[in-house]
This record gives C-alpha cells, sequence and structure tokens, in this order.
C-alpha cells in the first residue's frame, strides 16, 4: 500500500493558502506528520481523507486517484479528526455498531467487529457505558475504534492526543504502534514527543510547505552543533534568549540552567549537548524556518 502526493497546493477564498506544492509518498508503518498549529497539518489530514480536494495536484491511493474514484478510496481507510463527537446516550457498542452499519457492516461480521474492534482498544469491559460517562482517554480510543471498525488499510489520525494525561498519550500512542502492521497510519501532531516514540518516518510542515522529509534521526543529525547547555543568572537570561531559542529553564545554584538551540552568545560558557527530536524540530522550525531541507537517504518503513 502506498499513497503518492504530487504538487498538492490548497487555495481557501479569499486568496488564503494552506498547503504549497506538497510533495510525498508514504508507504505502510507509521508516518508523522509534525508542524505547529497553522501549518496546513489538518488541511493536509482532510484531503487525503477525501473530505476536501486539492486547489492544484493529485493523491493516489495504489494508484487511485482520490479526485475520480472517492469511493473507493473510503472503503479503504479509516479517519480520526482533531474534533471527534459522539451521541451522548448510546452506549460505547451502540455507537460503534452504528458506525459499522454506516461502513455496510451487517448481521454476524457487523457483530464480530464491533467485538474485535472494542478488544483491540481495551473497551470491551465499557462497552455496555453510555459514552458520556467516558473519560477523555476513552473517548479518544473510542475514536480510534470507529475508524478502525471496517478494518481499513489506511487510518489518518489528526492531533488525537490532545488533551490527554501523560499516561492516557502513553498508552494511546502503544495502541497506534501495535495495529500498524500491514496498515499506513498517519500521524498529524504538534507534539514531539508523539512521533519520536512511534514513528520511523516523518514529514515536518511550516506555513504550508515542506521543510524535511526522512529519518527522525537525520532529522537530529541536523541540529547538532546547535544544541548547547549553559548557566546564567535571572539577568543574563534575556541576553541569551534574544539570541537563542531556549528549550529549557531549570533553577540551579542559585541561577538558571538554560538547554539552548542556536549559535552560542560571546561572553557565556556554553556546553555542547546531545540533540533530541524536540531540539532539531525547534532548530527547524525558528532558526531554518522557510529553508527546505533536503533528505536524499530514503525512509526505512
Amino acid at each position: 500500500m502506498e499513497i503518492e502526493i504530487s504538487n498538492v497546493t490548497k487555495t481557501y477564498k479569499r486568496g488564503v493558502t494552506a498547503l504549497v506544492d506538497i510533495n510525498l509518498s508514504i508507504g505502510s508503518g507509521m508516518f508523522g506528520l509534525l508542524g505547529p498549529n497553522g501549518a496546513g497539518k489538518s488541511t493536509l489530514m482532510r484531503i487525503l481523507a477525501t473530505l476536501e480536494m486539492p486547489t492544484e495536484g493529485q493523491v493516489f491511493f495504489n494508484g487511485i486517484d482520490i479526485a475520480t474514484d472517492r469511493r473507493i478510496v473510503r472503503e479503504t481507510l479509516g479517519y480520526l479528526p482533531q474534533a471527534f463527537g459522539v451521541y451522548p446516550q448510546l452506549t460505547g457498542a451502540e455507537f460503534l455498531e452504528y458506525i459499522a452499519k454506516l461502513h455496510g457492516l451487517r448481521g454476524k461480521r457487523l457483530q464480530e467487529q464491533v467485538t474485535r474492534t472494542l478488544h483491540n482498544v481495551a473497551l470491551y469491559e465499557v462497552r455496555d457505558r453510555k459514552t458520556k460517562t467516558y473519560s477523555g482517554g476513552m473517548l479518544r480510543r473510542l475514536g480510534i475504534a470507529q475508524a478502525l471498525v471496517n478494518d481499513p488499510r489506511i487510518l489518518i489520525v489528526d492531533e488525537p492526543t490532545v488533551g490527554l494525561d501523560p499516561e492516557e498519550r502513553i498508552r494511546f500512542r502503544n495502541l497506534l504502534a501495535e495495529i500498524s502492521h500491514n496498515k499506513i497510519i498517519i500521524l498529524s501532531t504538534h507534539i514531539v514527543a508523539d512521533i519520536s516514540s512511534t514513528c520511523n518516518d516523518l514529514a515536518v510542515l511550516a506555513r504550508g510547505g515542506l521543510i524535511y522529509r526522512g529519518l527522525p534521526n537525520r532529522l537530529v543529525e541536523q541540529a547538532r552543533h546547535k544544541v548547547w547547555q549553559v548557566e546564567c543568572s535571572e539577568v543574563d537570561f534575556k541576553t541569551i534568549s534574544a539570541s537563542m531559542l531556549i528549550i529549557s529553564s531549570v533553577s540551579k545554584n542559585g541561577g538558571l540552567e538554560l538547554r539552548t538551540v542556536g549559535e552560542p552568545v560571546s561572553g557565556f560558557e556554553f556546553r555542547p549537548a546531545e540533540p533530541n527530536l524536540e531540539d532539531a524540530y525547534m532548530y527547524f522550525m525558528e532558526v531554518e524556518a522557510g529553508q527546505k531541507v533536503d533528505e536524499e537517504e530514503e525512509p526505512q518503513t
């Protein structure tokens, strides 16, 4: 299974451009789409989910053009939007049965698929509770369940962990990893930890453009020699933050210990630090914004 995104641009009314000339090939496994709010991630997700069409360019699912064969494409995909609503008076099982019927499932196959999906998302034990009693994490898992109930080959999830506590966020990421075998799962988020712990292939969007595509560790390497630690006073903090990105600030020895990205400010004792994906992401967002980074190595899937 493969998705080909070719020269996709999306312009809304009044000339607002959300995507500019996006080119991506996405294969099986977990694919991360990373970028700040307003980068165009949700627009691209809606295009892939066939809810919108690009102004220019084409998208193919295994060679099928989504513009001409939308019905066939929809049979192969599941979609969890950023804003996901349920019918609060329905139980979890009733809600999932309703969604399954919308996908054309009936009879024994419907019941088997609903039961299997509830087990997969760890909601089977609460299947008879009304959804209005579900926690935020349970509702997000129910959202994944409705996207999986038709056994799609492509799963698109948009900002799935926003609002979840750390434990539910980890559980949700693990769930996506577990079901990623023989599927394409596209995870769109602005939370770097969601990408670093689950995806072995990613793209970074900024202001509607693609600024990086490749392996997470290759992105990290691009930020090597750009990440530093330094101890300073609270007064000096303003001097450093005016010229460098501050990733973290911790009180230490009556002052502050900073983790920074960028070119060191003279007059301070900066120590080189091992970069991580968050450092690299911030570096590209703030320092290299608008400059496309070519990734020549083929992504692993």
